[in-house]
């Protein structure tokens, strides 16, 4: 009789292809949430919230690793920056990040991560015009979240001002390189 600790994928394929699997999406993990420490370093410093080469890394994640990987490598990344590890664009870590100005934004990278893949999974980005409209509605949900929490600490107007209309330029390039490399990529 099987020890009930077993799960279900042990059961249906393995302990040696669970611990494979496990193995993979950890590593994919791990090298998703460097990918978005590094691309948070790479900043032109706006205030209060910088710009970074993070939104293209988040939706990067999508397509290659699907909506659940994608969303917990962006989760394993915040909960990095939770506990204080300098992952973040600045020098600040640690809880009280996450009542700041970028908070919204970086609740965002987890939706559009999930958003990205989930579209991509349904296929979204085998055309090119596919591929536009998925990376762009993961930078709507970015800076929807972004937006609407800076709006909370400083007001609808101000919040426009500095949290997304210097951003615009640079959202647009963002969004045609990852569709760029995107189809550029092997598909899966």
């Amino acid at each position: 009789m099987k020890n009930l600790e077993n799960s279900t994928i042990e059961t249906i394929v393995g302990a040696d292809a669970a611990k494979a699997s496990f193995a993979r999406a950890l590593f994919w993990m791990i090298a998703g949430s460097l990918a978005l420490a590094v691309s948070a370093k790479l900043e032109v410093p706006f205030y209060p919230v910088p710009m970074t080469l993070q939104t293209l890394v988040v939706l990067l994640l999508g397509p290659a690793l699907g909506s659940g990987l994608a969303a917990a490598t962006v989760a394993l990344y915040l909960l990095e920056g939770f506990l204080g590890l300098p992952v973040f664009a600045g020098a600040t870590a640690g809880p009280t990040y996450f009542f700041g100005p970028t908070a919204g934004y970086l609740a965002g990278f987890l939706v559009a991560a999930w958003i990205v893949g989930a579209l991509s999974e349904r296929g979204s980005s085998r055309s090119w015009r596919g591929a536009i409209l998925t990376m762009a509605a993961g930078h709507y949900f970015v800076f929807v979240l972004g937006f609407s929490w800076l709006a909370c600490l400083l007001g609808p107007a101000k919040a426009l001002a500095i949290g997304v209309v210097p951003f615009l330029w640079a959202t647009v390039l963002k969004t045609l390189l990852a569709v760029a490399l995107v189809r550029a990529a092997p598909t899966r």
